[in-house]
């Protein structure tokens, strides 16, 4: 018999996006399972929790035969791994924002963020230089302390932007959930991949 898939899942807020799909795609998850344990078995497969910067990690190196993850990270960290569907859920935007009562200065501008290959890529396409200020949290806390020019972040609706005196400048692109799929297991365990593949795009249809 072979062994159950092993499947990644992100913790935090796109675990809690995708927790519905899961459950109507037969893998019910415990209420606060990853606040209390790293793996369980579930819907007859192998589930671990991992950060969600980890999971295509996890995924890439045969750790795990697919995972979920958000777009963000798949266009901060690219991976060697299959991409086959996007949930559709846990949607936000990747924006540049900015202070309200201080438009963006002559180039070049600091630019605070937790995303430095997406920023350093958006801007280098337009031939606008900047200073790269990596920060690990409370981005929008860079432009009032003078310490950034404008931000670029992953927002939800916005709200965190506005209560900062933050505007949004432009939108890079939207971020849904998406699964990913290890390529070796594709090759090896494709059927069994294909048939959870459909239970989740079913899932996302009915939702």
């Amino acid at each position: 018999m072979d062994p159950p898939l092993v499947a990644a899942l992100p913790t935090g807020r796109l675990l809690r996006a995708v927790t519905g799909l899961l459950d109507r795609a037969g893998v019910p998850l415990p209420e606060g399972s990853a606040d209390r344990r790293l793996r369980l078995r579930a819907g007859g497969m192998e589930v671990l929790f991992a950060k969600d910067g980890d999971v295509p990690i996890y995924v890439e190196h045969g750790v795990a035969d697919f995972g979920v993850v958000g777009r963000d990270i798949l266009e901060e960290q690219p991976a060697h791994i299959y991409e086959p569907l996007d949930l559709g859920v846990g949607r936000c935007r990747m924006v540049v924002a900015r202070p309200v009562a201080r438009p963006l200065p002559e180039p070049p501008l600091r630019v605070a963020t937790k995303y430095p290959s997406v920023t350093a890529r958006h801007f280098g396409a337009r031939g606008v230089p900047i200073e790269l200020i990596r920060l690990s949290g409370a981005i929008e806390l860079a432009p009032a302390m003078d310490l950034a020019d404008a931000v670029v972040d992953l927002v939800e609706t916005g709200a965190t932007l506005r209560d900062n005196g933050l505007v949004e400048e432009e939108t890079l692109f939207e971020s849904t959930a998406r699964v990913v799929v290890n390529r070796a297991s594709f090759r090896l365990r494709g059927s069994a991949l294909q048939g959870w593949l459909q239970r989740l795009e079913t899932a996302t249809e009915e939702g």
